[in-house]
């Protein structure tokens, strides 16, 4: 079943770790076929783990994983431990995976890196992320690289590289692609993305002597709905944020003409 909405479907915001991950190596997949001569698409991630009190990033050469052993109900084997006369109350195991920050990186065959496409997370978007990312996205200003920041999340700070009062109220739709230029580091590009229509296909800039390649971001988020199988989303509760009234009632048409609620 096709994508119902026709550009971002709101209801993906809700599954945004598989979703994340899936644009990653859509666009990554998307970009290498149109990438000139020396130039390829990697997908990049880093995981972030507390030590101590303290984010650490660290990016595997290679990831591996152990899986966890059974256990009983309660997340513990054997007999219950006493201390003295009294039982020792038996806690229940909780798995928490670390966070994984995914980009993808345009490289000369040498490794210079090109151009950096973010997409963005609940993460990038938190109080406590923010200043984390804040960081990475002047350390690729400073270094000379191209940005393109997509924003397909309505929830969150606004953190892409131009303040939200640099841009038209006209243009500040509930989502946002940025672009940066090393090239021209005065200026941004802004796409605005209004929930109503198609998503864009926007220009990626490469080296000064590459012309820009295009990203068609609507078939990526079309091919997440369709291979997440989320069809099978309960699309009579509402988003979460929750819409605008005219866009719920929008949302609300939409839905009913697809026979989705």
């Amino acid at each position: 079943m096709k994508n119902p909405f026709p550009g971002m479907n709101p209801y993906l915001e809700g599954h945004w770790p598989d979703v994340h991950s899936s644009l990653i190596i859509y666009t990554r997949d998307q970009l290498q076929e149109k990438l000139p001569e020396g130039l390829l698409a990697r997908a990049e991630e880093q995981v972030c783990v507390d030590d101590a009190g303290q984010r650490v990033h660290l990016r595997p050469d290679v990831q591996v994983s152990q899986i966890p052993e059974l256990t009983t109900a309660h997340g513990f084997e054997g007999t219950t431990l006493r201390d003295g006369d009294i039982a020792l109350a038996e806690p229940m195991v909780v798995f928490v995976e670390p966070e994984v920050h995914r980009w993808v990186e345009i490289v000369e065959a040498g490794g210079r890196v090109i151009t950096v496409i973010e997409v963005l997370s609940p993460t990038n978007k938190s109080e406590e992320g923010r200043q984390t990312y804040h960081r990475k996205q002047r350390a690729y200003v400073a270094g000379g690289v191209n940005l393109v920041e997509i924003d397909l999340l309505r929830a969150g700070n606004h953190v892409v590289s131009v303040p939200l009062a640099n841009i038209a109220e006209h243009a500040r739709t509930p989502y946002l692609i940025c672009v940066f230029r090393a090239s021209k580091p005065e200026q941004r590009e802004i796409y605005s993305l209004p929930l109503r229509e198609r998503l864009p296909a926007v220009r990626v800039p490469l080296r000064p002597k590459d012309a820009d390649v295009a990203l068609d971001l609507q078939p990526l988020v079309d091919q997440c709905y369709e291979r997440g199988r989320y069809w099978m989303t309960d699309y009579h509760r509402d988003p979460a944020p929750p819409l605008a009234q005219e866009d719920a009632r929008w949302l609300d048409e939409l839905l009913r003409s697809s026979g989705l609620r």
